[in-house]
């Protein structure tokens, strides 16, 4: 059984949303709020993706050696910050596919939000891109008689 707190997700957010500890206010690009919550997917400073409001909220960190680590925000323990959260850790090995349908399945069995999970897989999409180490481009190819004459030329 979830423990009901004493005040409603939505007037949190409406006292919380001029200033909390993860808002990040941009003058530039038109004056832009972004979101530094581990459980916004997306870093957008809105409602939909706070998860310090939301009862039931979704994050996607890095782990190691290539790893996802999914965070979700248990109902139960509303006002224990430390017991409130289950990490579930994809490692770096495992192929994208079955780690997003690792993401998507995890997510849908515990019944949590399901307009979280594209962005929950997208999250962890761009998290392995970004940790997976850049090859080095090959250098280009001389094509031609005159282009090889040329590099020929330029090396002695």
């Amino acid at each position: 059984m979830a423990h009901q707190t004493n005040v409603s997700s939505d007037l949190i957010w409406e006292l919380c949303r001029p200033n909390n500890a993860y808002l990040v206010k941009r003058k530039s690009g038109g004056g832009a709020q972004f979101s530094k919550d581990p459980l916004n997917l997306t870093n957008k400073h809105s409602r939909k993706y706070a998860g310090f409001v939301n009862s039931k909220a979704v994050g996607v960190l890095p782990a190691e050696k290539g790893g996802v680590t999914l965070i979700t925000k248990k109902t139960k323990h509303q006002n224990r910050p430390v017991a409130n959260r289950h990490e579930v850790t994809f490692a770096g090995n495992k192929s994208g596919p079955k780690v997003y349908k690792g993401i998507v399945n995890y997510t849908a069995k515990q019944n949590y939000r399901a307009d979280l999970r594209r962005e929950a897989v997208a999250r962890a999409s761009a998290i392995r891109e970004s940790s997976r180490p850049k090859q080095d481009t090959p250098e280009k190819k001389v094509r031609g008689a005159k282009a090889k004459k040329a590099a020929a030329v330029e090396e002695s």
